[in-house]
């Protein structure tokens, strides 16, 4: 795994759960879009947009969040753009039944502020949107499960 997704390994991914089951899978994920090639990656991406956060979000989401900024800030991930976006969904979306899963995982999304305004100013005119945007939603960020601000 080298120095990137070098903490996965504390995660009991086993016992968490994402839309699709359990979240074993999910180091894989990571780890294609870190280093997979263009096709794998945006694969790996969508893949995981849709057992994290597509449509609600899980435990396995809060876990899972950190590993997102990792990627974002890496210059090397194809498409760091995408996974600033995955943020943006996550923070958008909960869990009906289990509000405590919302708050971790919006909570997980706001803490990496500070790496969305470094990338805000990025080179690549891609990433600096979706850190804009990304910014924006953090800013406006209200809802019943998150502590106020």
């Amino acid at each position: 795994m080298g120095t990137i997704l070098k903490d996965m390994r504390h995660v009991q991914w086993h016992e968490l759960r994402h839309a699709q089951g359990s979240a074993s899978q999910v180091p894989g994920m990571l780890s294609r879009i870190a280093w997979g090639d263009s096709e794998s990656a945006d694969d790996a991406l969508s893949d995981l947009g849709r057992w994290i956060g597509a449509m609600a979000v899980f435990d396995a989401t809060a876990a899972t969040v950190p590993f997102l900024w990792e990627l974002a800030a890496m210059d090397t991930v194809k498409d760091r753009a995408g996974v600033l976006g995955l943020l943006g969904t996550i923070l958008a979306r909960g869990h009906a039944h289990h509000p405590e899963w919302t708050r971790d995982a919006h909570l997980a999304v706001l803490a990496g502020r500070a790496t969305a305004e470094r990338l805000a100013a990025d080179g690549d005119p891609e990433v600096s949107a979706a850190a804009g945007e990304l910014l924006t939603a953090c800013g406006g960020h209200v809802c019943v499960t998150c502590p106020a601000r």
